[in-house]
């Protein structure tokens, strides 16, 4: 039976392949696709889809991976509060291993006495400050729209237990600003340019929001947009489904992961959201730089809880590793391969860009599966 299914599994993807091969020929030209997902980039690396379709598409690594574009100056902020003795610091387990400006990573910090701990779920702290109370407990909260209604119930928890020795520094961002700033501009100084066809969405976080939200992109830069799926079957249907487009000289936004994402999405986590949540003006995402309404922060009836307004850090300017391409990959501007450190110097075990850190990173997806 199993062996059935393989077969008829593996005819399905030829047969898909075969498909999306032959639209590319009709247009003349190959695709550049970026997909806005680090699960999305794994996919594609380790079943061999750019190789699949290698000539016919181009695939582009976006800012998918919400470790990967951590900037370098709130990395600094985590390791110096890490470093005070009246500090326990409590955030997600890639973010222990992101260097900082010194080469330093919040796993140093904890080898040399620092109060630094992994948690698998933000409502883990809770217990930790009520075990705690002579010490203040930091949340180093950080994700895209996917974990941002867990630390909004952390939160709401903390306030109404009256916990007054537990605060969270919010990295909360936000997709879609992020997929209007890298088409409103292309071209950065420091980055370069990048020419893209249309986006594979992220599968997570339009669970989250919807597809609804992607329908500007698609109409106002005539952009397609398929939200897509993580199976290696899912990915390349997504892509079918984006030379389809264009072929017809379409744009618009197609839902290819219709079992778990629809238009309006998790309202109720939404909701939750916007309860505790406001807009930043600006924030700074490494790789792109500046981008506008882009992030969150904690509004104004639980500051009391924002930790950034709790401690006072003065930090050096921030520095990032001179040879780390790290921002050109998350842009889309060049390849993991592309960099002289990639699989020698900067490795799993010593990374020295954020990018070969987390498991959603490009240079980490390579490194395991394109060696």
């Amino acid at each position: 039976m199993k062996l059935s299914l393989a077969h008829k599994e593996a005819e399905s993807i030829k047969k898909l392949t075969r498909a999306i091969k032959d639209i590319i020929n009709s247009l003349g030209r190959s695709l550049r696709i970026m997909e806005f997902c680090g699960g999305h980039t794994h996919t594609i690396i380790k079943y061999g889809i750019d190789q699949l379709l290698e000539g016919y598409v181009d695939f582009l690594h976006g800012p998918g991976c919400p470790v990967c574009v951590l900037p370098m100056k709130r990395v600094d902020l985590a390791l110096e509060l890490a470093k005070r003795k009246d500090v326990i610091l409590c955030t997600y387990g890639d973010v222990l291993r992101v260097p900082g400006s010194q080469r330093k990573s919040l796993l140093d910090i904890r080898a040399e006495g620092g109060n630094v701990r992994m948690i698998y779920s933000c409502l883990d702290t809770l217990r930790i400050a009520q075990e705690n109370p002579n010490k203040e407990v930091v949340f180093f909260a950080i994700g895209f729209e996917t974990t941002t209604p867990q630390t909004a119930v952390l939160i709401k928890e903390t306030k109404d237990l009256g916990l007054k020795n537990l605060s969270v520094i919010s990295n909360h961002v936000i997709t879609p600003a992020a997929l209007q700033h890298i088409l409103n501009a292309p071209e950065l100084r420091e980055y370069g340019k990048v020419e893209i066809d249309a986006f594979i969405g992220p599968g997570h976080v339009s669970v989250i929001i919807g597809t609804k939200p992607y329908e500007y992109f698609a109409e106002e830069f005539l952009k397609p947009v398929v939200i897509s799926g993580f199976e290696p079957f899912d990915v390349l249907q997504s892509v079918y489904m984006i030379a389809r487009q264009i072929k017809e000289g379409k744009a618009f936004v197609e839902n290819q992961y219709i079992r778990a994402v629809n238009r309006e999405g998790n309202l109720k986590a939404q909701r939750l959201v916007a309860e505790v949540f406001e807009l930043r003006k600006i924030f700074e995402w490494r790789g792109l730089g500046m981008v506008p309404y882009s992030a969150l922060r904690i509004n104004s009836f639980y500051e009391d809880l924002d930790g950034e307004k709790r401690f006072e850090v003065n930090l050096p300017e921030a520095k990032e590793h001179p040879a780390c391409i790290c921002g050109k990959v998350i842009r889309g501007i060049a390849k993991p391969f592309d960099c002289k450190l990639f699989g020698s110097v900067c490795n799993p075990t010593n990374p020295l860009g954020s990018c070969m850190v987390s498991s959603e990173g490009a240079c980490n997806a390579y490194y395991r599966y394109r060696r």
